[in-house]
């Protein structure tokens, strides 16, 4: 049985708001604690996927040229904690839980929703720690994001745009775009890698309308072609990995003090957990994913499909996979599955409705199965695999497989 969780009783009294997207309620909250916000300057990142993964990269450069950066993300895999990464290391436990505490009563009153509590208590976090630069990863969307109130957002990046989270933001790419395009103002710098035409055309005529230079990357070449060496894995890492390059150019040409030693560095000693992570069970190796919609599905599918022309071709494999219900789960899977793989659909924590095998089966006519019992019973068939076992989907998953595996290194 897992341990009980130390901030639910914080939290757990606003989850009843859900998502209510918006920025007049934490505006008015950070004005009630002397806007923390204002003391640091920040970096912004936006998109669909990749957000993680450029946020850890561009923290991790600032970090080696010796600024003292501050890093926010979401969601987390284990703890609340992980999404406040202060400038020494992640925010302690007692800490983030005494902010919550002394938050409570500005929450109360200004009916904040869960991410927009702990948004207030790491600017608070980060005020406190002094820290000069915050990297902030929205959350969801852009426009109306708790992360969109912070009024020095020198830099902007943006991740690869697709179709996510549409019941919020919109039925089309365009849609979607337009409101991740809400982060831009003309006195920033917004650094994007390519985008779907949609997504290319919406930024583009938003960036020209604001005055906000918008400046476009190509993904950096392989280390056989002279790139650098990535820390996270993965051909996409190296989308990732030039718009993370940029926008700390973008920082430099400000007057930060980043050099290409301090970009290299970083670039190198990023660390992003459940993405591409190559793991073991009972000795046996397996790759951990947080594919969760179609466009990362594609990537994890196109990874796949490197690995294999390195090693021989084809092989089947066996999945197990756990999605929530209002994601895209059948288009998930016929991208994913090749001809003799095998898939064993799991649920997820009982708090998050998700897809079952049956559904699952129905909407795509592959044969598959509904795993029952604890995970550590669907590892082990996992791994029996001829091809390289993959968990993937809700990244609520990835946090409840992680605790079973072993690291590779």
């Amino acid at each position: 049985m897992s341990a009980p969780d130390p901030f639910s009783e914080l939290i757990a009294p606003f989850s009843r708001r859900g998502v209510d997207l918006g920025l007049d309620r934490l505006q008015a909250a950070l004005a009630d604690l002397g806007h923390p916000e204002r003391r640091f300057a920040a970096v912004q990142v936006a998109g669909t996927n990749g957000k993680g993964s450029i946020s850890t990269m561009l923290h991790a450069i600032a970090t080696a040229a010796g600024i003292r950066c501050g890093l926010y993300t979401s969601p987390h895999l284990l703890s609340w904690c992980e999404r406040i990464r202060l400038p020494d290391g992640l925010i302690a436990s007692e800490h983030l839980q005494r902010l919550l505490r002394d938050l409570q009563p500005v929450a109360l009153r200004h009916n904040l929703t869960p991410f927009e509590l702990v948004t207030a208590a790491a600017m608070q976090a980060f005020a406190e720690a002094e820290a000069e630069l915050v990297v902030l990863e929205v959350g969801l969307g852009g426009r109306l994001d708790a992360t969109t109130v912070h009024p020095k957002r020198e830099v902007l990046a943006f991740a690869s745009i697709g179709l996510d989270h549409t019941e919020h933001l919109g039925p089309t790419i365009s849609a979607i775009a337009a409101e991740k395009a809400g982060v831009l103002h003309g006195a920033a710098t917004a650094i994007s890698g390519p985008q779907p035409a949609e997504a290319a055309q919406v930024l583009t005529e938003q960036a020209r309308q604001i005055g906000c230079a918008l400046r476009w990357v190509t993904p950096l070449p392989a280390m056989e072609q002279g790139g650098p060496e990535l820390g996270l894995r993965g051909n996409l890492q190296r989308l990732n990995a030039a718009v993370a390059a940029g926008a700390a150019e973008a920082l430099a040409e400000r007057g930060w003090p980043i050099s290409a030693v301090a970009i290299e560095q970083g670039l190198r000693q990023a660390r992003w957990p459940g993405r591409l992570d190559r793991r073991l069970f009972a000795g046996q190796p397996l790759l951990v994913d947080g594919a969760h919609n179609p466009p990362a599905a594609a990537a994890l599918r196109h990874e796949l499909d490197q690995l294999e022309q390195q090693t021989g071709g084809p092989t089947p494999r066996r999945w197990l996979i756990g999605m929530q219900r209002h994601k895209d789960a059948p288009e998930l899977l016929r991208t994913l599955l090749r001809p003799g793989d095998q898939v064993l659909v799991v649920a997820l924590p009982a708090e998050h409705s998700s897809w079952s095998a049956a559904e699952l089966q129905a909407a795509t006519g592959v044969a598959i199965e509904q795993g029952e019992g604890a995970l550590s019973t669907q590892l082990r068939w996992l791994v029996q695999s001829a091809g390289l076992p993959v968990a993937c989907g809700s990244l609520y998953l990835v946090a409840e497989l992680l605790p079973l595996l072993n690291a590779t290194d």
